[in-house]
């Protein structure tokens, strides 16, 4: 389990937040509902007049589970961590390069001639830098080599390197100002 003592504001509520209890009743048989009375709803206490503890109440409740056939079910499972700000609209930025991605994928495939735009683009980055070119422009272009199925494959994986390589890529031309305009829409911080 990851350490959260750095992210609490007190340290020394670590140990509340390690683990997260939760109690479920599972079983295979519905739970019967209660009959409702006709007429008015009354509230509050039942209409025998003598009123039950919480403990007394909780009791009845899980004698009534146990008679339906549920059973006691505890778990521990892992608090959810909360991003920050920054790191939510960074996710944000990558599940939407992600998208236009995939959709210039799709627009490749039924229309191939985008790729040697593509590649010519590439082309063009390389020689803008001449001898000096950045790395990244080197797997874009050992990338581009392979054939159209392996590209397609590359540049719609969720992974870290192609979410590193999609921060620069030669495929931005590929879409249309409406289309990049939709899917930002749709992906906004």
């Amino acid at each position: 389990m990851q350490d959260l003592t750095p992210l609490l504001p007190f340290p020394r509520l670590h140990y509340i937040m390690s683990h997260v209890t939760i109690n479920i009743m599972l079983g295979t048989t519905p739970i019967p509902q209660a009959k409702r009375t006709q007429g008015i709803r009354s509230r509050g206490r039942p209409p025998s007049g003598s009123a039950q503890s919480p403990a007394q109440r909780m009791r009845r409740y899980r004698e009534r589970q146990r008679a339906a056939g549920l059973r006691a079910v505890t778990r521990m499972e892992a608090p959810v961590r909360t991003l920050s700000g920054g790191a939510l609209k960074h996710r944000i930025i990558e599940a939407r390069s992600l998208a236009m991605h995939c959709l210039a994928a799709q627009k490749i495939m039924l229309e191939p001639a985008l790729l040697d735009r593509v590649r010519r683009t590439l082309d063009a980055w390389r020689a803008r830098y001449g001898k000096d070119t950045p790395r990244t422009l080197d797997e874009w272009a050992a990338i581009l080599r392979r054939p159209w199925p392996q590209i397609a494959a590359f540049i719609t994986d969720p992974g870290e390197r192609a979410t590193r390589l999609r921060q620069s890529t030669p495929f931005a031309g590929v879409l249309r100002a409406r289309e990049r305009k939709r899917v930002y829409a749709a992906f906004r911080p």
